[in-house]
């Protein structure tokens, strides 16, 4: 107790908060809570239960460090009782020559959600070209819940081997809808996307929407980094349009509270989310059933030792449960 005190003492000065430095999401009530203890309440998302609010959103796939990567990700998934999105399926489509980077079902367990994945200029080529099958046989073949497709046409354009789509992305779906049964999630890439995109999937009978909100990876903004130097220079201002997470957030829940006949009910907010707390924050403002998402903070931990990754989400279920005991949202 002698050397904590001493710390304490030394510690004083340096440990000084300005005011101006508050968090001011949250109202603090100390006294209403004991300290948690025994984990996040169990809840059910995409049909499945969870316990953890947290989603491991799409990453990559395809190569012996993407399989190591994924298996870090699925491995904490199982651990703590979190959902999954696969990294672009595109290349096991029709070989299978990298399918054990992708094939997570054994390593995260049956009971957890798990996601395939496809690009939304991939999906317009696969129903050009009637095999729109193959989308099926993906999902099965991952023993997948579904497929999440992402909407990606500002990094198409921006990419040099881009893909070009000549349908919009919104027919597309709703094709897609028409002749599979698959449940559908679909996602942005880092922009997000705005009030009248999320209109038009909301009375969709989708699975659910992922956000990519700006904040995050930005994809655009990493093609632009791969460009030749006058395509960075011209295109450069389209890596800085977007929607925030709480932007989108915020056009939904309009929208679930107007009852507009919205078909969707689970959506997942991501990008730019740092930390618990602003998980947190967008979980306890949602009109809908939702869980955060993250990627790059994830993906910096899957990397290496799988410690290191159990550590980090250990930490994060840890933060949110001292947020639900402690804190409430202020209402603006």
């Amino acid at each position: 107790m002698e050397d904590r005190k001493k710390d304490h003492i030394e510690l004083a000065f340096s440990s000084r908060t300005e005011p101006a430095s508050i968090d001011a999401r949250f109202y603090y009530e100390p006294l209403l809570a004991a300290h948690p203890s025994g984990g996040l309440k169990p809840f059910e998302f995409l049909g499945r239960n969870l316990r953890v609010p947290i989603w491991v959103s799409s990453m990559t796939g395809g190569t012996q460090l993407a399989r190591g990567i994924n298996t870090n990700l699925a491995r904490v998934c199982r651990e703590f009782g979190m959902g999954m999105g696969l990294g672009s399926c595109r290349i096991i489509l029709k070989d299978d020559r990298y399918f054990d980077d992708f094939n997570m079902r054994p390593v995260i367990g049956p009971d957890l959600p798990l996601w395939a994945n496809l690009g939304i200029a991939q999906v317009e080529q696969l129903i050009a070209d009637q095999q729109v099958t193959l989308i099926t046989e993906l999902v099965k073949r991952l023993q997948a819940d579904g497929i999440i497709v992402h909407v990606n046409p500002m990094q198409e354009w921006l990419q040099p081997e881009g893909d070009r789509l000549t349908v919009p992305p919104v027919e597309t779906i709703k094709r897609l809808i028409d002749k599979t049964n698959l449940p559908i999630i679909v996602k942005e890439v880092g922009q997000g996307m705005g009030p009248e995109s999320l209109r038009e999937l909301l009375c969709l009978p989708l699975a659910g929407i992922e956000f990519a909100a700006f904040g995050g990876t930005n994809f655009a903004s990493l093609e632009l980094q791969r460009a030749a130097e006058s395509e960075r220079d011209l295109f450069a201002p389209l890596a800085f349009v977007g929607h925030t997470a709480e932007e989108m957030l915020s056009w939904i829940n309009q929208e679930a509270e107007s009852g507009s006949g919205i078909q969707v009910k689970n959506i997942i907010i991501s990008g730019g989310i740092r930390n618990f707390l602003d998980g947190y924050y967008l979980l306890k403002k949602s009109r809908l059933p939702a869980v955060y998402g993250q990627a790059s903070a994830l993906l910096k931990y899957a990397r290496g030792n799988y410690d290191d990754l159990q550590k980090f989400v250990e930490g994060q279920v840890k933060g949110l449960a001292l947020a639900y005991a402690y804190l409430r949202i202020r209402t603006r």
